[in-house]
């Protein structure tokens, strides 16, 4: 498919099957922005597209990708390259947690979520960057966490990576800053989405102090992105953690951490 030609500038929404990724794909569609969304499950892809052109008449193009692949960032992009698709925003959404000691979890699980969080990230933002800085104009939002903030024993490659978004986030933020192009990290607490039950930390002691709504996180994230702050951390007390965290030792804060993350 391709867009009919109208002003309607074009968002693209990896990780939109489900959670935070699809509040964000139908807020931008009903802000008047056309869709790319990208995710492995055709099916509740299809879903999204049908119902954001029902409500919105938003144009959407579905693409099924697994972005533990290597090549599928550069796919995407040639896809819409090929199909003359400029893309205006840039929400790199999709991500994956494991939980457990380190020692005990599947390695290539882990390669893959590495694979998610960093490097397909780090490739869409590398190929469609240029675009933007070229038009003067455009915005990336990167799905970091609270977890960016500190390291987490249990969850130790999933806050690594997290750690990596919100660095590499803010210091892409200062390179483009005067350009007309932003880019923001935003990075929620625990929110109720289908991301603790593939994680398989239901039974985590963090969850005890309450999720937030995906709809809510959205929401901040698109007003964040929008006026164009570098990070956003949606909530009070998920804001106040990643400020009291810098004033404390490095060592409390790990312990601290996995004592939080430990099973109930």
């Amino acid at each position: 498919m391709t867009f009919p030609d109208r002003d309607a500038p074009v968002a693209l929404v990896t990780g939109a099957s489900g959670g935070i990724g699809r509040e964000l794909a139908d807020l931008l569609a009903a802000d008047g922005h056309d869709l790319v969304i990208v995710a492995r499950s055709e099916a509740d892809l299809r879903e999204l597209a049908d119902e954001v052109n029902d409500a919105y008449g938003t144009a959407v193009v579905v693409l099924v990708k697994d972005l533990a692949e290597r090549a599928a960032p550069r796919e995407i992009f040639e896809t819409l390259r090929d199909r003359d698709i400029e893309v205006d925003v840039l929400v790199n959404n999709a991500g994956f947690a494991t939980f457990g000691p380190f020692v005990d979890l599947d390695l290539d699980r882990e390669v893959d979520e590495i694979e998610v969080n960093v490097t397909a990230l780090t490739q869409l933002t590398k190929l469609f960057l240029p675009g933007m800085l070229d038009r003067e104009s455009g915005k990336v939002l990167n799905l970091g966490s609270t977890a960016s903030f500190q390291p987490g024993p249990l969850m130790a490659v999933y806050y690594a990576t997290k750690a990596y978004v919100l660095s590499f986030s803010e210091a892409l933020a200062e390179e483009c800053r005067g350009t007309g192009v932003t880019v923001t990290a935003l990075c929620p607490g625990p929110t109720e989405t289908g991301f603790q039950s593939r994680a398989d930390m239901e039974d985590s002691r963090l969850l005890e102090g309450g999720v937030m709504d995906a709809r809510k996180v959205a929401k901040a994230g698109i007003r964040g992105m929008n006026a164009g702050k570098a990070v956003v951390v949606p909530g009070t007390q998920n804001w106040l953690g990643s400020v009291l965290v810098r004033f404390l030792p490095r060592w409390l804060v790990r312990r601290i951490v996995k004592v939080a993350q430990r099973p109930t």
